[in-house]
């Protein structure tokens, strides 16, 4: 990876961790406010309303933070090693974390009338699309370990050279 492409991928991880910090400290408890107008019937979804966008937001952090970590692993040529696995892992672990988070925000809203049922689906979607995510960073974490394997492999391969020449 370019030392152009490695700064201005930490320059847009940069910018959306500043971003959800902003949206952590301003705009969550802006929405807060705005959900004490909430009519009483639909007052028991104020606490899930302010809850569950802020751990998702937690959740984008702990991948933007476990990615930066990765680019830096990238750009010293040590992210071919078993130390790579725990960032994947977090990301993982972060993804279906927000999944069920998503789901989570579905279940509350189902009962009574507060949204459509449309959009009660809908969100179910993206809980499923979050999760359906994780499955890809799972395929790519199986393709780190074969990269790992290979790796290992071609360096044992490479000595045995060195010592037959």
């Amino acid at each position: 990876m370019g030392q152009l492409t490695v700064l201005a991928l930490r320059a847009v991880l940069a910018v959306l961790l500043a971003g959800s910090v902003f949206v952590q400290a301003v705009i969550a408890p802006l929405w807060a406010a705005d959900l004490d107008v909430l009519r009483p019937e639909f007052a028991y979804l104020r606490a899930p309303l302010i809850v569950i966008p802020f751990l998702g937001v937690v959740t984008v952090q702990v991948v933007l933070v476990c990615v930066w970590r990765l680019v830096t692993m990238v750009r010293r040529g040590t992210v071919f090693s078993s130390a790579a696995f725990r960032y994947v892992h977090i990301i993982i672990g972060a993804i279906v974390a927000a999944a069920l988070l998503v789901f989570a925000l579905a279940v509350v809203l189902a009962p009574g009338d507060p949204v459509a049922p449309g959009v009660v689906l809908l969100i179910c979607g993206v809980a499923l699309a979050a999760l359906g995510v994780a499955l890809i960073v799972l395929v790519l974490r199986m393709l780190l370990a074969q990269a790992i394997a290979r790796d290992a492999e071609a360096a044992q391969m490479q000595a045995e050279l060195e010592d037959v020449i």
